[in-house]
């Protein structure tokens, strides 16, 4: 007995709800078995139906049962604009572990919430709402939990999603035309639904509808930790990577699971090292080839140099993160080049490692792990506990932000890091990573030339709500087909009374 079939409504079968039925009086029910079922019920707009079936199988309401099993229902609700259900589903969805909330069913959902009119600061409550600890059940207080439960799970919507909520707020406040979402490009006035595309300034974060600075969010401490431990188990995922593909070009003689371990133990000990070493910690960190290369087909020692001499200037405590490579006096730039180091600039490395401000990333290992785990370390020794951040407008002009920073224009698409968690990495990127650029050089390539200094992102590419000017709360949202300045902006009417 798996399942009540008296729960199921005789009539009007389709075949595959047939089958199914079929198949589980023969058998214990499966979840294919039981979504055919639930997909049956749902086409003939039986919500309640199929939600009490899927309860009536034994071992647990809901419990094991996926988000394919469950949406469609969710939508039904949503769609007979029976709120309340919906709402009493949707908390059990997200409450269930096995059950993954997408942006595109979150989208439906407050948007069916919208065009029902329930986050008008006029509106009854939600039925059964305040029960399910949704206080209050109704206007922007509603809308600011939703949507920040669906910013726990979503980093960014699609565009078809961003349409979806534009028509349930269009539709709810009776507003503005459906299924076309306007680029807004001037101050919104505050009684204006706005559910509309905008531009941020890049410069400034500011949205030209609300008025509103977006935030840029950093990395917790939690995240930090993730990203650094994260990164001490990619090394040997990496280096089996790489090493197999030099083994393919007949390039490698050593054994590949050997020496991915001694990757991961050579980067466990450059993290120990980090953690050990007494003196000054180090506050930012330079990926060396990124800045010798820059501007040049060829590796500029000199070029690496100006760049520690102006962090130094600046108030920092550069490391320099060097493959062993670079260091030699002899190397391959590509198929064909080979570069030779003159002796003066063989001995600017070696002052540098004198001074403890270059760590050699040894043959076979990446080099990027080495300078990203660096911005995550502790520098137990080093920092005794006490915070290297430096704060907006500081009285040493030093540059403002986490530390230690990265200094490198490296786009970061090559570390889409499987093992990361995306959030995170996004979070990380925009937390530590810092973009240069040189004056040009106009008769030697090593005289003083200016270096400017700019955050890869003044805001967070995640969804993230702020307080405008007038006291309203304005929600922006990443769309993926957008320019990566643009969000789908979504501000109730405000009127400061209510």
């Amino acid at each position: 007995g798996g399942c009540r079939w008296s729960d199921v409504d005789n009539t009007d079968r389709d075949v595959a709800s047939e089958v199914a039925m079929f198949h589980d009086a023969l058998y214990e029910p499966t979840e294919k078995t039981i979504t055919l079922l639930v997909k049956g019920l749902v086409a003939r707009g039986d919500a309640a139906g199929a939600e009490a079936l899927l309860d009536g199988i034994e071992d647990g309401p809901l419990g094991d049962l996926r988000h394919r099993t469950t949406s469609p229902i969710l939508q039904l609700y949503c769609k007979k604009g029976d709120v309340g259900s919906a709402l009493r589903l949707y908390q059990r969805m997200r409450t269930t572990s096995r059950v993954k909330m997408d942006a595109a069913t979150y989208a439906e959902f407050i948007a069916a919430i919208a065009e029902n009119g329930y986050f008008k600061s006029t509106s009854a409550p939600i039925d059964g709402a305040e029960e399910m600890g949704y206080i209050p059940a109704y206007g922007q207080g509603l809308l600011d939990t939703l949507i920040s439960e669906m910013a726990e799970d979503i980093l960014d919507i699609s565009e078809v999603s961003a349409t979806v909520l534009h028509n349930g707020f269009a539709k709810g406040y009776e507003e503005c035309e459906w299924d076309s979402i306007k680029p807004v490009s001037s101050l919104c006035s505050s009684d204006q639904l706005v559910a509309n595309r905008v531009e941020v300034d890049r410069k400034t974060g500011k949205c030209p509808a609300t008025e509103v600075t977006l935030r840029l969010i950093v990395l917790e401490e939690s995240q930090r930790l993730h990203v650094h431990d994260t990164l001490l188990e990619m090394a040997k995922v990496k280096s089996i990577e790489y090493t197999t593909r030099l083994a393919a070009k007949g390039r490698i003689a050593k054994d590949i699971a050997e020496q991915a371990e001694l990757a991961t133990e050579t980067l466990k000990e450059f993290s120990d090292w980090l953690n050990a070493r007494e003196g000054e910690p180090y506050t930012a960190i330079i990926d060396g080839p990124n800045i010798a290369y820059f501007g040049w087909g060829r590796v500029n020692i000199h070029q690496l140099i100006l760049m520690v001499r102006a962090l130094e200037k600046q108030g920092e405590h550069p490391l320099v993160v060097m493959p062993q490579k670079y260091t030699r006096q002899k190397f391959h730039l590509r198929a064909g080049m080979i570069q030779v180091l003159k002796d003066e600039e063989l001995e600017m490395l070696e002052s540098l490692k004198e001074k403890d401000q270059m760590y050699v990333v040894p043959p076979m290992c990446l080099d990027d792990l080495y300078w990203m785990l660096a911005s995550t370390s502790n520098q137990t020794t080093a920092t005794n506990g006490t915070s290297i951040d430096v704060p907006k407008n500081n009285d040493e002009g030093r540059y403002p932000g986490l530390r230690p920073m990265v200094i490198s224009n490296d786009k970061m698409r090559d570390h889409r890091m499987e093992l990361l968690e995306e959030r995170a990495f996004r979070r990380w990127c925009c937390s530590h990573i810092v973009n240069y650029n040189y004056t040009e050089y106009i008769e030697n390539h090593w005289e003083e030339r200016e270096i400017t200094f700019h955050a890869a992102d003044i805001f967070s590419d995640e969804i993230q709500s702020n307080e405008c000017p007038d006291g309203a709360t304005a929600w922006h949202f990443p769309v993926t087909e957008w320019g990566s300045n643009e969000r789908f902006c979504l501000k109730l009417p405000y009127d400061s009374k209510h």
